[in-house]
């Protein structure tokens, strides 16, 4: 899996916002995470736009995740930015038709699917911010051959 530079500072982003008990101004945001302000500050919009966030104007403004922490998954952020979580050349996996020796592969796709799915809207916000992951995403992070 592939995920934009977009994504990752969304997500480290939002986990700044999720450990947070009141709004984070985007200077805040990126000092806090090393992530350039002008680039934050626009990603911070399509968060907004896709109900995410909410902003705030005014001394104490700044952004907040419009729903509490453990009802945003990592999966939700990523769709909010790039949309759908597994494509192939732009296509859902299901819309996908091979032929012969590579008939299976569409199956493989949709597995790969199900497998993030499975991972990534099973981790909210509320998991990365404390550091306390779900039971079977710690069990995979601790298999040595998953760090290599």
């Amino acid at each position: 899996m592939r995920l934009s530079a977009r994504v990752d500072y969304a997500l480290r982003a939002v986990a700044e916002l999720a450990a947070a008990d009141a709004p984070r101004t985007v200077e805040q945001l990126s000092g806090a995470q090393k992530i350039p302000n002008k680039y934050l500050e626009s990603i911070l919009g399509e968060l907004r736009r896709g109900g995410l966030l909410r902003s705030q104007r005014g001394p104490d403004g700044g952004y907040r995740l419009a729903r509490p922490a453990d009802k945003i998954s990592i999966a939700d952020v990523i769709r909010a930015l790039d949309g759908e979580l597994a494509n192939v050349r732009g296509s859902r996996p299901e819309q996908l038709e091979y032929e012969g020796a590579a008939a299976s592969l569409q199956e493989v796709w949709i597995a790969l699917r199900a497998s993030e799915r499975a991972i990534l809207e099973g981790v909210t916000l509320a998991h990365v911010a404390s550091g306390k992951l779900p039971e079977s995403v710690a069990a995979l992070v601790a298999n040595p051959n998953a760090w290599v």
